[in-house]
């Protein structure tokens, strides 16, 4: 898949994808939410009405109410690459979401997720 079709899909045919993984390792939807509202800066009811307009990434990233500047911590690898060394914008926020995701399915606890520490 180019990088292209990935920005232009709908953040709203991942969003389940990324709720199922959770779910596999004992976590929550409201965990999942929580962290992407912690990434972009919407509440609940903003993402639900991304999720229903079936907002495409790269919308979803760039029209963000505000984007978490403590996203600059997250680091470590994501589908083999450094997320911290990836140079497109869009691609990188993309890849800050998988890696908080993987996180929680791999049972940090929040705080660790969220950057609270």
């Amino acid at each position: 898949m180019t990088k292209h079709r990935i920005y232009t899909m709908s953040f709203a045919s991942v969003y389940p994808l990324y709720i199922a993984k959770a779910e596999k390792k004992g976590r929550t939807k409201a965990e999942v939410d929580e962290i992407i509202c912690w990434l972009t800066g919407h509440d609940q009811k903003s993402l639900n009405v991304e999720i229903e307009k079936q907002t495409d990434f790269e919308t979803f990233f760039t029209e963000a109410p505000k984007m978490n500047p403590a996203r600059k911590q997250i680091t470590g690898m994501i589908c083999g690459v450094r997320v911290e060394e990836i140079k497109e914008p869009t691609m990188r926020e993309i890849r800050y979401l998988d890696k908080l995701i993987d996180e929680l399915a791999k049972g940090k606890v929040m705080e660790k997720i969220l950057r609270q520490d």
